[in-house]
């Protein structure tokens, strides 16, 4: 079942030929409730995971930005109601108001007592019409800060998820400071003395992703974007025109996925998505993503409050400095 409690799934068009072959595995696991599998159930299953791995090896920047917006993909809440427990949410940035786009409060995550913030799309159009698709307006990143600061207070190491196109561009966020809240988010992020670990787990676009991704270690999973811009707005700006190919082209040029961000040091781990992406077995990705924040913050929680600041200002000096060549 897609996350949410959906019974069908969504096909993209370039995993459209893996329908057919999910309808019948479907069809046969059903009819074999004792859980024993019969010689065909098991060639279709290979057959699939065959396909799944020519599918991914030829995927283009493009498609995988695609498989980063996909309509069943698990969002933050999803994640956080795999991976936490007694997750207390917290609302309101003490000046303004509330942002559904931005969700956080104190969880506790495999015994460590954490605070996690991330962005929020919902799954219904209505819900993500009033979370803005997962854009924030300044309220949000008010409310992140607030979480942080009191995070930092009480010795809580801090997770946050990453999924948004940026920031909401709207004239309201603009008079309230969208610039100035994402600004003191990022100096906030910089000098925390608390374990920061940022997973960004479908888009990460501009200043309004990065205002909750300055951390002492960046994970993505494995169809995650991350750049200074979307595809669209790059093709929109450097071509003029957006058009599926300069839109598609822009993807390519920005370097914006995991494997590339992970070999420039941007990223510091890729988090496999298992069954062709996350969308596809949803609480699965989720555990593979738990294994590897657990591990990074346990390195993390052996450093002292003046290491991690420390190597987290080295960090950010470092990157870019060794990148390929275009």
């Amino acid at each position: 079942m897609a996350p949410g409690g959906r019974g069908t799934r969504t096909y993209l068009d370039f995993e459209r030929f893996l329908e057919p072959l999910d309808a019948e595995i479907a069809r046969l696991a059903a009819a074999e409730p004792d859980g024993r599998e019969s010689g065909r159930l098991r060639r279709l299953r290979a057959e699939r995971r065959h396909g799944v791995r020519e599918l991914l090896a030829r995927l283009s920047p493009w498609e995988r930005v695609q498989l980063s917006r996909h309509p069943d993909r698990p969002t933050m809440l999803d994640c956080v109601g795999v991976l936490c427990r007694d997750f207390v949410e917290l609302h309101g940035d003490r000046r303004f108001g509330d942002d559904g786009a931005v969700v956080g409060g104190l969880a506790r995550f495999r015994g460590r007592a954490v605070a996690v913030v991330g962005n929020e799309r919902g799954r219904t159009d209505a819900v993500r019409t009033a979370r803005t698709f997962g854009m924030p307006r300044p309220e949000g990143y008010r409310k992140a800060a607030r979480i942080f600061e009191l995070a930092a207070r009480v010795g809580r190491p801090i997770i946050t998820f990453v999924d948004t196109q940026g920031a909401y561009p709207g004239p309201g966020a603009e008079r309230r400071g969208q610039s100035e809240a994402i600004a003191a988010s990022l100096r906030l992020l910089a000098t925390l003395r608390v374990p920061v670990v940022s997973v960004v787990i479908g888009e990460g676009g501009s200043g309004g992703a990065l205002a909750l991704a300055v951390a002492d270690r960046l994970l993505m999973q494995e169809h995650a974007w991350y750049s200074v811009i979307s595809p669209e707005g790059c093709a929109s700006i450097l071509f003029r025109e957006r058009t599926p190919e300069t839109v598609a082209r822009s993807a390519a040029l920005l370097r914006l996925t995991a494997s590339e961000l992970a070999a420039c040091g941007v990223a510091d781990e890729i988090v496999p998505e298992p069954g062709g992406g996350a969308h596809r077995q949803p609480a699965r990705a989720a555990v593979l993503l738990g294994h590897a924040i657990d591990r990074h913050l346990a390195a993390l929680t052996a450093l002292s409050p003046a290491e991690l600041a420390a190597r987290r200002y080295a960090r950010y000096r470092r990157v870019g400095t060794d990148l390929p060549a275009v």
